[in-house]
């Protein structure tokens, strides 16, 4: 597990988007793995700007996205489809025919994982997994449980999910209580590991998930397994571990 301290969210932001940036370099028609919410926005807006500087190429990338809110639709801004063309899809070079995120508007929950779990498999797996970390341990939506789910499936929010996620919506009220999520398994099988994290409210977590025991009531600890993960954190996030 490879640690790097960044001063701010900004030097952590550029990076995140250089390590993104060299797995594109180095193998054009990579698969990433891409998340939402505010940690990655500052990555993606970075390598927005190596593209439009023509450092990077991104027709050949393919992408799965780690999760989607179930009952939302692609017009729906708080999707994570709407949030993914927002920040990344439309402001590159992407094939769209390329970019995947499970299909929120499907209601047999069974068939939307099955189908994305081969999707994934069909591309051969994800070269690079980006990740945030949620307050709980969770990744993806793979909340605290008694077990680590395998691949993907429909998962019931937490109410402290549901709590962080109300901001970006009305009221509580409407955030949805489901969403189809890569699983533990899924994210695992990914060759490279990146995770984001920033901020205060993170350091105790960020302690607990890579510096403490291996359970799936925090999600996150499960990374310790993994032969390939690096962590970019800025100052705050990182204070609480251990020197």
């Amino acid at each position: 597990m490879r640690i790097i301290e960044a001063k701010d969210y900004k030097e952590l932001s550029k990076q995140a988007a250089n390590i993104i940036a060299a797995q594109i370099v180095m193998k054009p028609d990579c698969v990433l793995g891409l998340a939402t919410g505010s940690s990655p926005i500052g990555t993606y807006d970075q390598l927005v700007e190596k593209y439009e500087n023509g450092d990077l190429d991104f027709s050949k990338v393919s992408s799965v996205n780690l999760d989607e809110y179930r009952g939302l639709d692609h017009e729906n801004d708080q999707s994570y489809y709407y949030f993914m063309h927002e920040h990344l899809f439309d402001r590159v070079n992407i094939d769209t025919e390329n970019t995947n995120v499970p299909d929120g508007t499907n209601p047999d929950a069974e068939a939307e994982c099955k189908r994305y779990e081969e999707l994934i498999r069909s591309y051969g797996g994800v070269d690079l997994q980006l990740l945030g970390l949620g307050h709980n341990g969770h990744i993806g939506f793979n909340e605290p449980a008694p077990i680590f789910e395998k691949e993907t499936h429909c998962v019931d929010l937490t109410e402290s999910t549901i709590e962080a996620n109300k901001r970006f919506f009305a009221s509580a009220d409407d955030v949805p209580k489901q969403a189809y999520t890569m699983g533990i398994g899924t994210i695992m099988r990914a060759k490279k590991i990146l995770v984001v994290v920033s901020g205060a409210d993170k350091a105790d977590i960020v302690a607990k998930a890579f510096f403490g025991d291996v359970t799936p009531e925090v999600p996150a600890s499960i990374l310790q397994m993994h032969p390939d993960v690096t962590i970019v954190g800025d100052a705050e996030a990182l204070a609480k571990i251990p020197r």
